[in-house]
């Protein structure tokens, strides 16, 4: 499995770009997101990618940020009836930020004005995240730390939501870190997210 390509940016288009890594090159989706970030053609570029198999098709999907990478696996594999194509067109509709404000806010009118997602699809995507996945709250609690200022909670926001992202459900996710962070001798200050994950996983017996 691909996680990310790093190379020479030799072509770029607003759904589609190719990296040159050592005379390879490698063609890859991108959400108008990451092609509004992209540099200039033949600069070095890192992309993290998603490597998606079907019975028809092997795709590779660019993202700049873990952010738009953890969105795009969570829609497609959390949500019915969004595919890799229409969750790219929620990536370029709106920035992550304002996509996780707009499901907190159950703001369907906001999410349905995005291109090819219809009111029925935004409505499914706010009960799906909201009642199934249970993800809002952690979206609240990110906001939240990021308001504070609490870098040692921001570490444990981003764990549970990429356990989330690796499809755990929420409250497993939040059951996993807080039991790490009740440790007799956990260091707040020293565990950082991927850290946390780690030992998540281990705590998961993933």
């Amino acid at each position: 499995m691909l996680a990310f390509v790093r190379g020479k940016l030799a072509e770029s288009l607003p759904n589609q770009v190719t990296v040159d890594v050592n005379g390879v090159g490698y063609h890859a989706f991108i959400p108008l997101s990451t092609f509004d970030r992209l540099p200039q053609p033949g600069a070095e570029v890192r992309l993290l990618t998603h490597y998606h198999v079907t019975d028809r098709d092997h795709m590779l999907f660019g993202f700049l940020t873990s952010e738009e990478r953890d969105l795009f696996r969570l829609l497609i594999d959390r949500v019915s009836g969004i595919g890799p194509k229409l969750a790219l067109a929620v990536l370029s509709g709106m920035p992550v930020a304002d996509f996780k404000d707009s499901v907190i806010r159950n703001d369907v009118a906001a999410l349905s004005r995005m291109k090819g997602v219809g009111k029925k699809t935004a409505e499914r995507i706010v009960l799906e995240l909201q009642d199934k996945v249970g993800v809002v709250e952690t979206w609240q609690a990110a906001r939240s730390a990021k308001a504070d200022h609490d870098p040692s909670r921001q570490a444990q926001t981003d764990a549970v939501l990429a356990l989330i992202a690796l499809g755990f459900k929420q409250v497993e996710a939040q059951k996993a870190v807080t039991e790490l962070v009740k440790q007799p001798g956990f260091d707040a200050a020293a565990s950082t997210a991927d850290r946390l994950i780690r030992d998540a996983l281990r705590v998961l017996n993933y």
